[in-house]
């Protein structure tokens, strides 16, 4: 395989026959990439949501075309507001027969020095970011408590670890998606259930590209040791790894989806 130019790996079966719900999956991020690739790799039914109604339905028609599967709805949510949140599991529950998977996507970013930032804009990158990530995952896992099963797959970030200029609320909120998958796990594990996190360096996606200047991309892919981003379908290989039975040993872990030198 060319490392700077990977072919897209067909599915393994990785998830058969289980049933998934993914938060932010609509679009062309890492959530529709993760999607489409539980579906390559066996799952028997899906839900994603987003907050953008008209992208959200577009997605589910996208899904259903591209890979054959027809049991594909969509729902949208405010992972900020709770009864959003509580409507959107309990859909899911229904339409699937119970949900197996949840993949935890939904955060927002802005860029902005700390001593420019307002509490507002701090606030609402807390609030979808990690308070989004803590509302589906405490009601999932009463959910799946019930069941004595599931699995939980959190979206961090490297900023979780690491510096950068006008991501401080950003870099706070993933590094509490972190702690919180952390915690969340071992009490978790009590009743048979799984979380785990990714931790993604750079993902390159359309809308990435329409918002981050064009400088500080090339600068972030300049970081990499591959000398670029990873494709978005490279970071959901690692949530479908963390969603599936090979991770069944894994709890309360971030696995770092980064290939940089500094």
């Amino acid at each position: 395989m060319d490392i700077k130019n990977p072919s897209y790996v067909p599915g393994h079966g990785l998830l058969k026959d289980k049933s998934v719900l993914i938060t932010a999956a609509a679009g062309a991020g890492i959530g529709f990439a993760a999607a489409k690739k539980a579906v390559e790799e066996g799952c028997r039914a899906i839900v994603i949501s987003d907050i953008h109604e008209g992208r959200l339905d577009a997605s589910v028609a996208k899904l259903k075309e591209e890979t054959g599967l027809q049991n594909v709805w969509g729902k949208t949510c405010n992972v900020a507001v709770e009864d959003d949140v509580q409507a959107l599991i309990n859909f899911a529950e229904k339409k699937l027969g119970g949900v197996d998977i949840l993949i935890n996507n939904a955060g927002l970013g802005t860029s902005k020095l700390l001593i420019e930032m307002e509490d507002d804009e701090w606030n609402k990158v807390i609030d979808v970011t990690l308070n989004g990530t803590m509302r589906m995952t405490r009601y999932m896992m009463k959910v799946m408590k019930t069941r004595g099963t599931g699995v939980i797959v959190n979206n961090a970030s490297v900023l979780g670890w690491r510096a950068q200029k006008e991501q401080a609320h950003y870099a706070a909120a993933k590094a509490g998606v972190m702690a919180l998958t952390r915690c969340a796990a071992v009490e978790a594990a009590d009743f048979g259930v799984r979380i785990n996190a990714v931790s993604p360096s750079l993902a390159v996606h359309p809308m990435l590209k329409k918002s981050a200047p064009e400088e500080l991309l090339a600068e972030l892919e300049g970081r990499e040791a591959y000398g670029r981003g990873a494709e978005v379908w490279e970071v959901a290989n690692v949530m479908m790894f963390l969603a599936s039975d090979y991770s069944s040993y894994l709890t309360g872990e971030t696995i770092s989806c980064s290939s940089q030198r500094s």
